[in-house]
C-alpha cells in the first residue's frame, strides 16, 4: 500500500488541460457576452440549459458519493476522488445563479404580476411561485447542497492523512442524512428552473425525470475521467475492466431508468388526454421540435442503449469513452428540449441560432477548469479508505 500511495500522489495532470479549460471558457465567455447584447432573451434561456448542465454533473456526483458510503461499495472507491472533484461545481454555482436571478423576469412568465392578477391558476400557485419565495429556496437548496459536499470532502481528505476509519463512518452517516435531502431538493429545484418555466402545466414525475439524467450525465462525466485517466497510467494497475464494466452497467442501468420515466410520464398524461397536460407536449410535436422530440429517443435511448447492451461493451475503454460523450451530449440536449420551447419566439417551432451553441462551450472550459483546479488540491485516489485495498481487488 505505501509503494501504490507514493507513486500516485507524485503524478501531475497533464500541463495542456487547465490551458484547454482557460480557452474554452475564454471563447464561451466572449461569444456569450455578445449573445446577450444581440438576443438577451435566447441568451438567457440557453445560460439556464448550460446551468442545469453544470448541476447535473455538480450534484450527481455529490449523489454518487454519498451512495457509495450508504451502500458499502469497494470497488467504486479507488476512483471516489473523481466524482469529488466534479463535486466541486457546487459552490461556483453561487455565482453562476446570479445573471438567472437577475433575468429571472424574461425566463419566468409567473414572475409578471399583471400576468398573474389575470390568470386564476398563477394567482393560485402564487403562494409557492413567488420570486421572494423562489429566491430563498435557490440559496438554501444551494446552501445545503455545498455544506453536505464540504462534509463529505473534508472527512475523506483528512482520512488520506489519519487513517481514521472513523472518518468512513461519519461519511455514511452524511450520506444517509444526504439522500433524503438530495431526493426532495432536487425535485424542488426541477420545478423551479425547468416546470415553472411553463407555470399552467405540471407533472408528477418531472423531479424524477430530472434525476434520471442528472445521474446519468455524473455516470458519463466520471467514467470519461476514470477511462482518460487510466489510459495515461493514473490509475494503472489498481482500476481493471472489472471496475469499467461496473460504471458502464450503472450507465446501462439508468439509460433505461431515463427512458421509462419518460415514456410513464408521456403515456400517463396521453392517456388521460387532459388539455391543462397535454398542450406541453402539443407543443414539442409542433414545427421543427418533432425533429427534436424524434431525436431525443434515438440519441438518448436507442443509440445508449445498443451501444452498452452486450458485456464486453460495457468494458471497452473506447466504447466506454464514445457513449460517456454521447450521454453527456443526450442529458445537454433533453435539457434544451426541456427548456427552449417555453421561450416564446420559438413556442411554434425551431429555428436555428448561433447562440445555441455558445454556452455549452463556457460550461465545458468551466467543468476542466474545476476539475483540474480540485484535483490539484487532493490524492488522486482515498489513500487512507479503509475499503481501498478491497476495492483495488475487486472482481467480478
Amino acid at each position: 500500500m505505501a509503494q501504490i500511495d507514493f507513486k500516485f500522489e507524485k503524478k501531475e495532470l497533464p500541463a495542456g488541460l487547465s490551458k484547454l479549460g482557460y480557452t474554452l471558457l475564454a471563447i464561451g465567455v466572449v461569444l456569450g457576452a455578445i449573445a446577450f447584447f444581440v438576443d438577451h432573451s435566447r441568451a438567457l434561456f440557453n445560460y439556464l440549459v448550460s446551468f442545469m448542465m453544470v448541476l447535473s454533473i455538480g450534484l450527481g456526483c455529490l449523489f454518487l458519493i454519498a451512495l457509495e458510503y450508504v451502500a458499502g461499495a469497494d470497488w467504486s472507491t479507488p476512483f471516489r476522488r473523481i466524482p469529488e472533484f466534479f463535486a466541486g461545481l457546487l459552490p461556483v454555482l453561487l455565482i453562476l445563479v446570479v445573471p438567472l436571478l437577475i433575468g429571472n423576469h424574461t425566463l419566468f412568465h409567473w414572475t409578471h404580476t399583471e400576468a398573474v392578477a389575470d390568470d386564476k391558476i398563477l394567482a393560485g400557485k402564487a403562494p409557492y411561485l413567488n420570486f421572494t419565495f423562489f429566491l430563498i429556496r435557490t440559496f438554501v437548496f444551494l446552501g445545503i447542497w455545498i455544506l453536505f459536499y464540504f462534509g463529505f470532502i473534508k472527512n475523506s481528505q483528512k482520512q488520506d492523512d489519519s487513517k481514521d476509519q472513523k472518518l468512513t463512518t461519519k461519511n455514511i452517516r452524511l450520506g444517509a442524512i444526504f439522500i433524503p435531502v438530495f431526493a426532495l431538493s432536487i425535485t424542488f429545484a426541477a420545478v423551479d428552473w425547468l416546470m415553472s418555466l411553463e407555470p399552467h402545466w405540471f407533472s408528477t414525475i418531472f423531479g424524477v425525470y430530472y434525476f434520471s439524467g442528472t445521474v446519468i450525465a455524473a455516470l458519463a462525466a466520471v467514467t470519461l475521467a476514470v477511462v482518460l485517466l487510466k489510459e495515461r497510467g493514473f490509475f494503472d494497475p489498481w482500476i481493471t475492466n472489472d471496475h469499467l464494466y461496473s460504471l458502464g452497467a450503472l450507465m446501462f442501468a439508468f439509460v433505461n431508468f431515463w427512458a421509462y420515466i419518460a415514456f410513464s410520464q408521456y403515456l400517463l398524461i396521453w392517456y388521460a388526454d387532459l388539455p391543462e397536460e397535454t398542450f406541453w407536449f402539443l407543443t414539442r410535436w409542433e414545427g421543427a421540435w418533432a425533429v427534436f422530440s424524434i431525436l431525443l429517443i434515438i440519441i438518448h435511448f436507442i443509440v445508449p442503449y445498443a451501444v452498452l447492451l452486450s458485456q464486453p461493451a460495457k468494458m471497452d475503454p473506447k466504447k466506454l469513452k464514445f457513449i460517456a460523450i454521447w450521454l453527456l451530449f443526450a442529458h445537454l440536449f433533453d435539457l434544451f428540449w426541456l427548456v427552449m420551447p417555453n421561450m416564446e419566439l420559438l413556442k411554434s417551432g425551431y429555428v436555428f441560432s448561433w447562440i445555441d451553441l455558445v454556452f455549452p462551450i463556457a460550461a465545458t472550459g468551466l467543468v476542466i477548469l474545476v476539475f483540474n483546479f480540485t484535483a490539484k488540491k487532493a490524492n488522486h485516489i482515498p489513500i487512507g479508505d479503509p475499503k481501498l485495498k478491497r476495492g483495488i481487488g475487486f472482481h467480478l
